[in-house]
């Protein structure tokens, strides 16, 4: 791990340039907010975001906010509509991350989204921090920089206690001047809705606007213990979720006539040869790449066809508890 600070020119250039370095690497970078130190990742690179999981001990693939030093780059991956638009005016830089539908051209790995078509944005406003998002040319998942379930950082000193040697760099900028997470608004379809109360006050949001926010589904508003990722949409904390159109059928000990294969470290059970379709999420047995390919390789199996999807029993140990919980999500009875 190294730490780097800001105190002058010198340093700083330092500072970026290692950031930017780990960052292109695929490596973790703790990465100072108005908020809260974010641990940050590549959002476009699927194993650079499955460290995020790994190293946090998150229990599920929730959806992550991508950090953009602007609002034109913000613009290449979300479409905003005025009212988005108004609201990053208003707040941005700042503590105000927006859900909104995502471009189908964005690089943002699927995993970063949890699989959803929208994804939620923001401009931090430390200017350290703009210039790393800006130098580096990428977004960048950044989720609070401390163990799942644990108080969120305030000080570099706070994540080095967290998360020790899974952070390669620690930019340290000092205290966090606003120490709650940010307000997440989800501006789709025509509804805004306050998604979690936080660094901006309701008030000032329905100011900008001009009328209340549109009333939340109660499971929207239902955030997870360590309160840093938006539930952009409601059904993404339903039960049956992530699901392809076919049936999902866990812990197959064989492939079935019509059914696609989902497969890992090689597996192939008896009936893979009458596949409609196999895809392995990791032949090497690498649970953080069969992370990363978890939704595409879902949709790559959707797409062949097949009535059903025969899932092989995974690990579920490590990331494969998240792998676990979403497969069970995309697996469950549907409504």
């Amino acid at each position: 791990m190294e730490i780097h600070g800001v105190a002058d020119a010198e340093t700083r250039e330092r500072t970026i340039t290692a950031a930017v370095a780990a960052l292109a690497a695929g490596e973790l970078v703790a990465l100072p907010t108005e908020t809260v130190y974010g641990l940050g990742a590549d959002a476009t690179d699927g194993r650079a975001v499955a460290a995020i999981y790994a190293a946090k001990g998150r229990p599920r693939f929730n959806p992550l906010i991508a950090h953009l030093p602007d609002l034109e780059s913000a613009e290449r991956h979300g479409i905003f509509d005025p009212v988005a638009r108004a609201l990053a005016g208003a707040f941005w830089p700042g503590p105000l991350t927006l859900v909104v539908p995502k471009r189908p051209e964005s690089p943002i790995a699927d995993l970063a989204t949890a699989g959803l078509d929208s994804v939620g944005l923001r401009v931090p406003a430390p200017e350290i921090t703009r210039a790393i998002l800006a130098r580096f040319g990428r977004p960048v998942a950044a989720p609070s920089a401390n163990r799942s379930g644990r108080v969120s950082p305030t000080r570099a000193s706070d994540v080095v206690e967290e998360l020790g040697e899974a952070v390669s760099v620690v930019v340290d900028a000092g205290a966090c001047p606003v120490g709650v997470e940010s307000t997440i608004v989800a501006v789709l379809d025509g509804t805004v809705r306050l998604l979690r109360p936080g660094g901006i006050a309701r008030e000032r949001i329905e100011a900008v606007i001009g009328r209340p926010l549109d009333a939340a589904p109660p499971a929207a508003t239902r955030v997870e213990a360590d309160a840093d990722t938006p539930a952009p949409l409601a059904p993404g904390l339903l039960t049956s979720h992530y699901a392809p159109r076919a049936a999902v059928r866990l812990d197959a000990a064989q492939a079935l006539p019509g059914e696609a294969l989902m497969t890992f470290a090689g597996a192939r059970p008896p009936g893979a040869e009458r596949a409609v379709a196999i895809v392995d999420l990791s032949p090497a047995g690498d649970l953080a790449e069969a992370a990363s390919r978890l939704f595409s390789a879902l949709r790559e199996l959707d797409r062949s066809g097949a009535v059903a999807i025969a899932v092989v029993p995974l690990p579920t140990t490590g990331l494969g508890e998240a792998i676990a919980d979403r497969l069970g999500r995309a697996a469950a009875p549907r409504p």
